[in-house]
């Protein structure tokens, strides 16, 4: 799972947008956007770098000791 729509709403950021910068169609960054789908690493690298943070902001963490709020 990932965060990425989280990471988007905090930024004010838009799906179109986000899909326009990655060169990506709306549909595949919607799937990313509602965890049908998970991008590749390189891809998340990619989101990461284009919304600027650190590519752990846009991971769930499945450790069940995870600090995150």
């Amino acid at each position: 799972m990932n965060r990425i729509k989280e990471v988007l709403e905090n930024k004010g950021v838009k799906q179109t947008w986000l899909a326009g910068k990655l060169g990506k169609s709306y549909n595949m960054v919607n799937g990313y956007v509602q965890n049908r789908q998970q991008p590749r690493l390189e891809v998340l690298t990619e989101i990461a770098n284009i919304l600027d943070v650190d590519i752990r902001e846009l991971i769930v963490s499945t450790k069940t000791n995870d600090q995150r709020t």
